[in-house]
């Protein structure tokens, strides 16, 4: 099998690149050689890597900055997507691709099911939801993966921030009223390749068992790491933000169970395996 890996460098690529490699050939491009905003010239990089299976883990994160650059977010987030979805149909291939918890609004005061109507509150959202619109018009197969509070050992991303600010700040202020699940990028790809299953198809939500808050979050990581800074609870109104962030992100992954045999482990399982492999 040949393997298209975008964003193979990023914290979600670079564990992808490790769980897919007995898979077959991996081809991650990296930013210089593949750029997304150039559909012309991402589409001439599919067909020059001719894959069997097309993995997007390349994406616009910066939720904040994307309120003022909607073109980017929607470029690399929307319309690249549905280039490779295009692609994958003219090839065969499958399309495995990765969504979020922000194409909801969190009103909803349950977990999420894949069904439930989206409706993001930011532009980052928008262009998530957008992208997975786009290959599902494409007729390619496809999985999307909608997943969640997305943090591991590199990268950019909330676990490394709280360890890094704790050793700065004598006090550490987090928002306790947005709920989700944290979900390692090591347990996104490991749950990705038990995903690549014949005949797999459809949108599916990928994220930990369990919840807490990013108040909770923020605990959990200092106390694993020895830290003793003190994290004080706040409301999310005491910590205004560029984008809107919904208050409920709880994904309901029973789909993902039954459908592809897929489980996580509990975010706090996932927590500890990570401060392992943090540096």
């Amino acid at each position: 099998m040949r393997l298209l890996l975008t964003g193979g460098s990023g914290q979600v690529g670079w564990e992808l690149r490790r769980m897919l490699a007995p898979l077959g050939d991996i081809v991650a491009p990296d930013r210089a050689q593949l750029n997304l905003c150039d559909p012309a010239r991402l589409r001439e990089a599919v067909r020059a890597a001719n894959p069997d299976l097309i993995v997007n883990a390349a994406a616009y994160t910066a939720v904040d900055k994307a309120e003022t650059e909607r073109d980017a977010a929607f470029a690399v987030n929307a319309a690249a997507p549905g280039v490779l979805a295009e692609e994958a149909k003219r090839n065969g291939a499958l399309l495995v691709h990765y969504s979020t918890d922000y194409v909801f609004d969190g009103a909803k005061p349950a977990p999420y099911v894949e069904d439930d109507e989206a409706n993001p509150l930011n532009v980052y959202g928008a262009s998530k939801l957008a992208g997975e619109r786009a290959i599902a018009a494409s007729g390619c197969r496809y999985l999307i993966l909608r997943t969640s509070w997305v943090y591991g050992p590199r990268g950019s991303n909330f676990m490394l921030t709280m360890l890094r600010l704790a050793k700065e700040r004598p006090e550490l202020r987090v928002v306790d009223d947005q709920l989700g699940a944290p979900t390692s990028s090591l347990a996104i790809a490991r749950a990705t390749a038990q995903a690549l299953r014949p005949g797999a198809h459809g949108t599916y939500h990928l994220a930990a068992a369990g919840h807490t808050s990013w108040c909770g979050f923020a605990r959990a990581i200092l106390e694993r790491a020895g830290i003793a800074t003190p994290v004080t609870a706040i409301r999310t109104e005491d910590y205004p933000t560029p984008a809107r962030r919904p208050r409920n992100s709880r994904l309901d992954c029973s789909r993902l169970r039954s459908e592809l045999g897929v489980a996580l482990a509990p975010w706090e399982q996932g927590l500890d395996e990570v401060i392992l492999a943090a540096p």
